[in-house]
């Protein structure tokens, strides 16, 4: 059975090609979204620039290896590209006031975070294949907001599963764990596929004080959740709206319309991309852990 046509959106127009869209499309008045997986990305982004499109933004991660991100960070510099990376933690409301709380030393300096990012990703993970591990999946998005809040880090440890259903195997598609050292501060990161409820918590430890967070878990409820506790003082809890990906869009139209320096966003996301490359590294290099076939872990010195 051939598969049904897309139905176009009040306003939107399909095409079936690049050379197709750029008839239609002036670039210095476009921006493009570009959507695949990361493992088919560069070709794309080469033959967007040769048709004049400058202005474009990327789907989180960046690419799913260190030679893939040095070829894009490469031809956004020789092509004059303005490149974003979608990454709505950053934009997220619950991050900024995350990052105030650690700017403010309003709860002393803080010591380490924690990240639960748990998504059942079944049925998708069965049906395509563009991403390489469980580790190019959620982990971008909390590692982009550990390095806004502790600074630039180094890889200490990382762990990858298998996703088992049934007599299915998916190779390193289930839950995916990297530990990071920054300065002063210990992040660790834990991501599970095969979950079977959704959760994405956050907990800061601090010298004076403890918070624990949840981002919003599911596209129709766009509430963050907030709770901190300080010594000898009540807890307080907050609840609020939290539409992370709308402020993202925002924020990154309004830099690409006033000529605003993308740099920095493209260096963090080059950064993460190299973490995630250095723990698939690790994980790789590791030897079964007794009594878990399929799961590789590696401590780094």
């Amino acid at each position: 059975m051939a598969p049904a046509p897309p139905v176009a959106a009040e306003g939107l127009r399909h095409v079936s090609s690049l050379d197709q869209a750029r008839a239609l499309l002036d670039p210095e008045r476009t921006v493009v979204h570009l959507c695949t997986p990361p493992v088919a990305r560069l070709g794309l982004l080469r033959e967007l620039a040769a048709a004049g499109f400058d202005r474009i933004v990327v789907e989180k991660p960046l690419a799913s290896d260190r030679a893939s991100v040095r070829e894009i960070v490469g031809l956004s510099r020789t092509e004059g590209l303005r490149l974003a990376v979608v990454a709505p933690w950053l934009a997220s409301a619950l991050t900024g006031r995350l990052a105030r709380l650690v700017d403010s030393g309003a709860l002393g300096a803080l010591r380490s975070i924690e990240v639960r990012q748990y998504k059942p990703r079944m049925g998708r993970t069965l049906a395509d294949n563009g991403h390489p591990t469980a580790f190019d999946i959620e982990p971008p998005h909390s590692l982009g907001v550990c390095l806004r809040l502790a600074g630039p880090a180094r890889l200490t440890g990382a762990e990858l599963d298998d996703m088992r259903i049934g007599d299915t195997v998916v190779a390193g598609m289930g839950r995916a764990e990297l530990t990071l050292r920054h300065e002063t501060v210990t992040s660790r990161i834990v991501s599970d596929l095969t979950a079977p409820v959704r959760e994405r918590r956050i907990q800061l430890d601090f010298t004076d004080g403890q918070v624990v967070a949840h981002y919003p878990g599911a596209e129709d409820d766009h509430y963050a959740q907030l709770r901190i506790s300080r010594r000898g003082r009540p807890e307080t809890w907050d609840v609020f709206p939290d539409d992370a990906l709308s402020a993202y869009l925002l924020d990154t139209y309004r830099a690409l319309r006033d000529g605003t320096d993308l740099a920095p966003q493209l260096h963090l996301a080059s950064r993460v991309v190299e973490l995630l490359a250095d723990a698939k590294d690790l994980a790789r290099r590791a030897v079964p852990a007794a009594g878990h076939t399929g799961q590789r872990v590696a401590r780094a010195g």
